[in-house]
């Protein structure tokens, strides 16, 4: 019997876990840290504020966003990789940041009333999802008006020779990575599948449109192989 989508992603995470914050810094020679800095200067969070991370995986962003919500804030982060999140809780302990929540549970249906955040992020996560679309309307739900929702993630270059390059890269080095720094060949042969077949930066700013944010702002990094989508509700 085929694996779903999100049976198969949930698998992939399940086992890289260990590996995985590792490998995110190999994959992308540490350029992701330098693109959420700029992310979050861009969401300009203020102290007091309540945010969710969506796909928050080992909870990187949301310990960033724990230090910019202060003490009168809050953060949840939710994912549906409990051994990823092990390793976001012994960060989380190791922040002494009592501001954060980290729990189990699927983009696809968030467990929060309407109008509950006033950001709602997403980073390299919407491309493992199920059906973008959806999780975006998600994010949109829970947001408040006036509330900002953020996506970081890789996107897909358009400069002729670069594309290519990118798309070699993609395809025969980072799985070759994965075998040799996290032991996980087919694990990171079926990531970058998912990077490449993940919409460009114009079709994912006509979803956010879609699933009902205003105010668009798209802005590429590193050649357009990743990019941050923010928009307003």
């Amino acid at each position: 019997m085929q694996q779903s989508k999100e049976q198969k992603v949930h698998g992939v995470f399940e086992k890289i876990y260990s590996n995985y914050d590792k490998m995110n810094s190999v994959i992308s020679f540490q350029q992701h840290i330098k693109w959420r800095k700029d992310t979050m200067k861009h969401m300009n969070v203020k102290p007091g504020s309540k945010a969710l991370d969506v796909c928050c995986g080992t909870a990187d962003w949301t310990l960033a966003m724990g230090e910019e919500v202060g003490d009168s804030g809050s953060v949840v982060g939710l994912d549906f990789s409990q051994n990823m999140l092990s390793i976001g809780k012994e960060k989380v302990e190791e922040s002494h940041l009592n501001n954060i929540e980290l729990i189990h549970g699927n983009a696809m249906e968030l467990p929060f009333d309407d109008n509950t955040f006033d950001y709602v992020t997403i980073g390299f996560g919407l491309r493992n999802v199920p059906d973008y679309l959806h999780v975006l309307k998600e994010m949109n739900r829970v947001v408040k008006p006036g509330g900002m929702a953020v996506c970081l993630e890789t996107s897909q270059p358009t400069m002729f020779g670069f594309k290519q390059m990118y798309y070699a890269y993609f395809r025969f080095v980072m799985p070759v990575f994965g075998k040799i720094f996290a032991k996980s060949f087919n694990e990171y042969s079926w990531l970058q599948e998912s990077a490449r077949d993940f919409p460009g930066m114009k079709e994912l700013a006509q979803m956010f449109e879609e699933a009902g944010f205003k105010d668009i702002h798209v802005k590429p990094y590193s050649g357009g192989v990743a990019a941050m989508h923010a928009g307003r509700k």
